[in-house]
């Protein structure tokens, strides 16, 4: 039981699918524009994802690898063709105001995001709450969006009106509203999920901090090396020898010559 209540608590706000993961953008910025069209989303795209979670963790060991994601994605286009059979017959003005949207939640990242994640690895049950957790989740965030959209763009809640015309500002149900009040809202879940959040942070170092830093002494300059004198280099042994050798050839010649000179006289 704690490990499925962990699953929702982690599908709501530790990995909010829109506001921590940015997942299905798209039709968040899309259909936000009042409470009634968010609500109506997210419902259909949790009924999508909490049955896809639970169909592809029970046949996960019947799904051959190469065709996991053709197989993953048969599941979630047949059930999202039960929802939309469904709103279009027992709510039509919500069908008429999602228009595409309900088609191409097949190829929302959400749902195949967590198939491939969390469903293909986890047994049924903790598969089923974990699709519960994402679709609370998404839900969640489409009404937070879709009810500051509403109430500043249009000056209603739900279709109840709350804020007379002449202070309506309409940018919030155009598609930059959204990102304003999209990175108000990532701002505020930043906020709120930051442990040290409230501490004020010490524009010192901590005598503790202090105490654990390392101080290394610095290294000695090295000691300088006497000059050493340059030196002739020593004559080569064989150089002389062959020096001596041609004097000797020279005398020797010499001497030749001065007996053939006196020969001859």
């Amino acid at each position: 039981m704690n490990e499925c209540m962990n699953r929702i608590k982690n599908g709501i706000i530790t990995e909010n699918p829109v506001f921590i993961m940015a997942l299905g953008l798209c039709p968040t910025f899309a259909v936000t524009t009042s409470v009634g069209n968010a609500i109506g989303m997210g419902l259909s795209s949790m009924a999508v994802l909490v049955f896809s979670n639970l169909l592809i963790s029970a046949i996960r060991n019947l799904i051959p690898d190469r065709v996991r994601l053709p197989a993953e994605i048969v599941v979630v286009a047949s059930l999202v063709t039960i929802v939309q059979l469904l709103i279009q017959g027992f709510a039509p003005a919500v069908y008429d105001a999602l228009g595409i949207y309900i088609p191409l939640i097949v190829v929302n990242c959400i749902i195949l995001g967590r198939a491939e994640a969390y469903a293909l690895k986890a047994k049924p049950i903790p598969a089923l709450f974990d699709g519960i957790g994402m679709g609370l989740g998404f839900t969640f965030a489409l009404i937070l969006l879709g009810g500051f959209r509403e109430i500043i763009g249009a000056g209603s809640f739900a279709g109840i009106p709350l804020i007379p015309d002449e202070f309506h500002i309409s940018l919030f149900v155009l598609p930059p509203g959204a990102f304003l009040v999209m990175a108000f809202l990532v701002a505020a879940m930043q906020y709120y999920q930051d442990p040290d959040r409230g501490k004020k942070k010490a524009a010192y170092p901590s005598l503790e901090d202090v105490k654990t830093v390392v101080v290394k002494p610095a290294p000695k300059p090295a000691a300088p090396k006497p000059a050493v004198e340059a030196k002739a280099p020593a004559p080569k042994p064989a150089a002389a020898e062959a020096a001596k050798a041609a004097e000797t050839v020279k005398e020797e010649a010499a001497k030749a010559a001065e007996t053939v000179k006196k020969e001859v006289e």
